[in-house]
């Protein structure tokens, strides 16, 4: 744990702290419908057009049943057409490669796992998806995606905001803003500035690369083989799989690939990317609601809890394994296994903990290669219900959820009526939160216990054991969880697993939204009440503490049990510990 290390970690989060409040201030100029943004003039044509064709009229809202009608219609509109795309890849254009049609099961999985915002990928992207597809299904798929976890959250934002209102908003017009004067302005610059490090942007068919002995051989049959090098435009679908949380890779490798991650600043920003709008939809909370200390006290719970992470992980991934000294191996650098050397122990455990806090399932060094505690942090991330900052709107949701939850039990402890910014949380209120994180459990432990004891999934692992167990809670936990990253020894992509991880994608994106847009309609409606001594300060230490407990009690108690049989029993078969004895 060098010098280094500390300092990017103290630049990430100053400028990680610093930016949420001009991101915040914009989304917050975003999500009104009639907000005035510095994109107007050449954008609001545009908008309007939109508008038209949707046939949609901006100044009319939503009650929360319409608005997630609307999300889920959306949704699964995206889903077919995707699935589509995949399914007549081999006879649509852009397919210089002659790429043919994705199968049936694997289409499936991954038009769920896009229109989802999971993007897990039981495939090799270059060599299996057209620049059609890719462009076309996916990226679409990135933007609206993102987009419709951001309208989620304004939804349950303005739920908290508003009194005796029966509305919520317009998830058209909410869909159509964020894409417009967010998402695509900033991915624009973006992919200029990726397209600079060394990233790809281009059509062109793949390159052949052949060694110098080549030229020498007397016959083509006796040249050595050459490298096949994958081209294609990575730029532009890198920037919205960063900044929306998708996690996506062009390429099989992922961030580790050298043409999707070129350099040491495009890892940087990459990271801070992944954080940068569930950052500022905290200051734009505080703003809404009125009460900027309660904004800034879910960023404090958010950043505690993922800086926690963070150090567990690199000291994890800094001591190695101890048994390499027994073998007279070094472990000067750490643990390097399924590392890039040019971003070592550090980056790759600040890289996991940023993406599995979030729900991006982008990363730059294989988790399934991790140390068994190093590995326990991304996977303990995902199953909190990653509301560490949390995937663009999920994450912000996802935190809303245990903010209802801590100040309903404590409450409970301190014997008052629990109010929430001056409104009564009332039975209903802490039903539909429950029921929001019953739906995660069931999803994550259900699906995780049949394939542990089916022969299909004992068939995917790719090590036995308690590894085992942690490549397969990872893979449900990632699904449900909406992260999309995996245990690299998973295979995936078999037709039970391709359909069970669809459905848990299903589960944890759509399934859980319901309840969370019951909660925004219930508590818009309610009156606020006056200030009394009844209030429970949800802004300060103090709350940030109940809340960060909150947190991982819950998740201490639903996935301990689990974690204690995968990478905690790996821990000590690994130090030879006497507590298995």
């Amino acid at each position: 744990m060098d010098i280094y290390g500390w300092v990017q970690l103290a630049l990430f989060m100053a400028l990680l702290g610093l930016s949420a409040k001009p991101i915040g201030l914009h989304i917050g100029r975003v999500l009104e419908a009639d907000g005035k943004t510095f994109l107007d003039r050449g954008l609001k044509p545009v908008e309007r057009g939109l508008y038209r064709i949707l046939r949609v009229d901006p100044g009319s809202e939503q009650d929360w049943k319409r608005y997630t009608l609307s999300l889920l219609v959306f949704s699964l509109a995206g889903l077919l057409f995707t699935y589509a795309i995949l399914r007549l890849q081999h006879i649509l254009p852009l397919n210089p490669q002659k790429l043919g049609p994705v199968r049936p099961d694997l289409a499936f999985n991954t038009a769920v796992s896009f229109a989802s915002n999971t993007n897990w990928q039981n495939y090799a992207g270059e060599m299996t998806l057209s620049y059609f597809s890719q462009m076309t299904g996916l990226v679409f798929q990135n933007f609206v995606s993102a987009a419709a976890g951001i309208a989620a959250a304004a939804a349950l934002v303005r739920g908290i905001a508003r009194h005796s209102a029966k509305t919520v908003g317009n998830f058209w017009v909410d869909l159509v803003r964020v894409n417009l004067y967010l998402l695509l302005p900033i991915c624009v610059v973006y992919s200029l500035f990726l397209g600079s490090q060394g990233v790809v942007q281009n059509f062109k068919p793949y390159i052949t690369a052949r060694p110098i002995e080549a030229t020498a051989a007397p016959s083509p049959e006796t040249a050595p083989a050459g490298q096949t090098i994958a081209q294609g435009p990575a730029a532009s679908q890198i920037a919205i799989k960063m900044l929306g949380t998708n996690g996506g890779g062009f390429f099989n490798a992922n961030a580790a690939h050298p043409y999707e991650n070129p350099t040491p600043l495009s890892n940087f920003i990459q990271m801070l990317s992944i954080f940068l709008i569930p950052s500022g939809l905290t200051y734009y909370l505080g703003r809404k609601v009125r009460n900027q200390k309660h904004g800034w006290t879910v960023w404090s719970a958010m950043a505690l809890l993922f800086l926690a992470g963070v150090l567990f992980c690199w000291k994890a991934e800094s001591d190695g394994n101890p048994r390499w000294a027994e073998l007279g191996v070094s472990r000067t650098l750490g643990n390097m296994e399924g590392k890039e050397v040019r971003f070592g122990a550090f980056d790759s455990a600040l890289f996991a903990s940023v993406t599995t806090a979030a729900s991006c399932g982008a990363v730059n060094a294989m988790p399934d290669s991790f140390t068994p505690l190093g590995g326990f942090v991304p996977l303990f991330n995902i199953q909190m219900g990653e509301v560490v900052f949390g995937g663009v709107g999920s994450g912000l949701y996802g935190m809303l959820i245990f903010v209802v939850l801590a100040v309903f039990l404590t409450g409970l402890m301190v014997g008052r009526t629990p109010e929430y910014l001056g409104k009564k949380i009332d039975s209903y209120d802490v039903k539909v939160s429950v029921l929001a994180l019953v739906i995660l459990i069931f999803s994550i432990l259900g699906f995780s216990a049949w394939a542990a004891v089916s022969p299909w999934g004992k068939a995917a692992l790719g090590n036995a054991g308690p590894h085992g167990l942690s490549e397969i809670l990872y893979a449900y936990s990632s699904g449900t969880g909406n992260n999309g990253s995996a245990f690299a020894g998973f295979n995936g992509n078999i037709v039970r697993l391709n359909i069970t991880l669809a459905l848990a994608m299903l589960f944890g994106r759509f399934l859980m939204l319901v309840p969370v847009m019951a909660l925004a309609g219930n508590l818009a409606k309610k009156k606020r009440l006056p200030p009394s001594g009844a209030d429970f300060p949800v802004g300060g230490l103090m709350f940030t503490l109940i809340l960060m407990a909150t947190v991982l009690i819950i998740g201490a108690l639903t996935f301990f049990p689990a974690l204690a049989l995968g990478p905690v029993v790996e821990h000590f078969v690994m130090t030879g510990s006497s507590i298995l004895y």
